[in-house]
């Protein structure tokens, strides 16, 4: 029976290689000299330090534009609060968002039921998966989706026939 699966994932070392140009571009610009502005990568976050409030979004800029001169979704980025660091600092965690999560597989389900195609789909870990007798559905399917907005970055993968 054809099918093909529904998930959410980032390609790290595009993020990596963003966050080393951001890295470059603080150094170099003027409006950041004499400051102290970090980012940083850890396993799932970005962690983003910055000498005021004004900075901390320069930096949020200058990262999403990387990002997106890289192909890599904003939709992937989960921007926590601000806080207060020591010296007048601001700092900021940015979680990156990788698999379906439950509530979103869960609406994307609910969309491809009321879309009476005659398809199945299932929420298995992190993805959703989608199968059906004819290819044909299964296309339908994948672009009544993509033009739907969830509020995360959808990829479709593994299309077996």
């Amino acid at each position: 029976m054809p099918s093909f699966d529904i998930v959410s994932k980032v390609d790290m070392q595009e993020i990596d290689n963003a966050i080393n140009q951001v890295r470059k571009e603080i150094d170099q610009r003027y409006d950041f000299k004499g400051t102290h502005n970090e980012i940083n990568l850890e396993k799932d976050a970005i962690v983003i330090l910055g000498a005021d409030d004004y900075k901390l979004e320069a930096v949020i800029d200058v990262l999403k534009g990387k990002l997106a001169r890289r192909n890599v979704s904003p939709k992937c980025l989960d921007f926590g609060k601000k806080e207060s660091a020591s010296g007048g600092a601001m700092r900021q965690r940015i979680a990156i968002v990788q698999g379906v999560a439950t509530e979103k597989g869960k609406d994307i389900i609910k969309f491809i039921k009321e879309s009476k195609l005659k398809v199945q789909a299932q929420f298995m870990e992190d993805q959703v998966r989608v199968s059906g007798k004819k290819i044909d559905d299964l296309q339908e399917v994948i672009q009544a989706v993509k033009a739907k907005d969830f509020g995360i970055e959808l990829q479709f993968i593994n299309m077996r026939s």
